[in-house]
């Protein structure tokens, strides 16, 4: 009996240092819900604020932490620009070393995270970067156009990142 007792009090302390739940950072505490307005554009990509937009909205869903609002029921107003969009050669083929077989893209987005109540108070501001990597086919501009989700996914995942967690 005493062995059974003792071997439950280590298991219930085991688990003692656990919470259910996210843990927000301190500034982030009173912010339940967020708006999320259609980003800028500071690139020439066409489209491009819609598709980072729609990412970002789809990566705070899915982190759960914060449920979407209008602006006027809004506890937080996120504005966010598509400032860059980079592509670099990964992989070139054999015969012809200026063709390019893999690239990688890199998106960056700049965002700032502002008080629903008071458009001055910045709750948390930052930059997040996207990478992915795509094979190319005959036509470079598809390929580069159906990778560019991927890279706006993942930036959008690293900002709720730092915004639900902290890091």
């Amino acid at each position: 009996m005493r062995l059974i007792s003792v071997l439950l009090c280590l298991v219930l302390a085991s688990c003692s240092g656990y919470q259910l739940g996210g843990v927000k950072p301190g500034i982030m505490r009173d912010v339940q819900t967020i708006s999320i307005p259609m980003f800028k554009n500071d690139t020439l990509h066409p489209r491009a604020e819609t598709l980072a937009t729609s990412a970002a909205t789809d990566a705070f869903v899915q982190d759960g932490t914060y449920r979407m609002a209008t602006s006027t029921d809004a506890d937080a107003i996120l504005e966010a620009t598509v400032h860059e969009i980079d592509y670099t050669q990964i992989r070139s083929t054999r015969l012809d070393t200026l063709r390019p077989e893999e690239l990688q893209n890199s998106v960056t987005l700049v965002w700032i995270l502002r008080d629903a109540r008071d458009s001055n108070r910045v709750l948390a501001q930052g930059s997040s970067v996207g990478i992915s990597r795509f094979f190319v086919d005959s036509n470079l501009q598809t390929s580069r156009n159906n990778a560019l989700p991927d890279a706006f996914e993942r930036a959008s995942q690293a900002m709720v990142s730092r915004l639900a967690n902290g890091f």
